[in-house]
């Protein structure tokens, strides 16, 4: 009797070991399916990078924006002939039109080779590994196994994502609303060493942070002159400037660098350094690419994990930018 219970709650345990298996994204989830989706993502980005350096900052961006509004289910990538998908969202309107790009041309060489096997969800997260290691900025394995989402509403977007002028805290809460820790929110925010901004983004910090101090105290003056010259009060609207001055094509840590020199361009890059509960870090991450590095690897594979759809969940969209019906 003592041996049959105890037989009965090793198959329990193997039951529920199994269930909670399911839904975990691997490594190499299409090894037998399309093994060399790897390498024809990877030739794909590659021609597209070629072609323009927007490549990297745009895909890694979008990777990012789709994650923190629906999980990372590709949903971003739906265009709607009504205006109303998630990329048509205010807060989505930027993401450069290169990022969409390059999914949709790694998307069509997939296709060829491996039909209706491989998401679109999928796709933008090794297309966003692959972007970063043409940076200049580490490789790390891709887990896989997401499918693709079934929702996709520019009215689902509205406070989902951060914004330029949060403080750490609220950067600390949306973050933590997604499993990411304080210390992966200040290593994925090193992604804007790389990409540009818009002026009406920080011009507040220039022209009207306070009555009493027109110009952000906390930025390094010399800095804020040259973006008033960049980005003078009324400034044509297409204008862009360098998240990171000093090595805006390279994924680095000078991100963190220019950071503690008072050099983060939006309010909430700048914050990680004058808070002193993340200060610590940013010091860290500017004097050791090395930890910098390893963060940035774990933290984007967290991401990777948010909300995902597996299974039987979402499906596998032949077209990246519609529904399958």
């Amino acid at each position: 009797m003592e041996r049959r219970r105890g037989l009965y709650v090793l198959i329990v345990a193997v039951i529920i070991i199994v269930s909670g298996a399911e839904g975990q994204l691997v490594e190499n989830f299409y090894g037998f399916t399309c093994p060399n989706v790897e390498f024809i993502v990877q030739q794909a980005v590659s021609t597209k990078f070629s072609q323009t350096f927007v490549t990297i900052p745009a895909t890694l961006r979008l990777f990012f924006h789709d994650c923190f509004v629906e999980g990372c289910d590709a949903s971003v990538l739906i265009a709607s002939p009504n205006g109303d998908a998630e990329k048509d969202s205010s807060d989505n309107i930027s993401l450069a039109g290169d990022g969409f790009d390059t999914v949709i041309k790694a998307k069509e060489a997939v296709e060829a080779q491996c039909p209706g096997v491989v998401s679109c969800a999928d796709i933008l997260a090794i297309a966003t590994r692959d972007v970063v290691v043409l940076a200049g900025g580490p490789a790390y394995n891709v887990e896989l196994g997401r499918r693709d989402g079934l929702i996709s509403k520019a009215s689902r977007v509205a406070g989902k994502l951060p914004e330029p002028q949060f403080n750490l805290n609220q950067l600390t809460t949306m973050f933590a609303n997604h499993n990411l820790s304080q210390f992966d929110m200040i290593a994925l925010s090193g992604a804007h060493t790389l990409g540009f901004s818009h002026c009406d983004r920080f011009a507040n910090r220039l022209y009207s942070f306070t009555s009493s101090n027109p110009v952000d105290p906390s930025l390094d003056p010399e800095y804020a002159k040259q973006l008033m010259q960049m980005c003078p009060q009324k400034v044509d609207p297409s204008i862009a400037i360098n998240m990171d001055p000093v090595t805006p094509r390279t994924f680095d840590n000078e991100y963190y660098k220019n950071l503690v020199g008072g050099k983060g361009l939006f309010t909430s890059d700048q914050v990680l350094f004058t808070d002193e509960a993340s200060q610590r870090t940013v010091n860290d991450f500017a004097n050791n690419a090395f930890d910098f590095n390893g963060a940035f690897v774990t933290a984007m594979r967290k991401l990777g994990r948010v909300d995902v759809k597996t299974g039987n969940q979402g499906e596998i969209r032949l077209d990246c930018t519609r529904f399958n019906s």
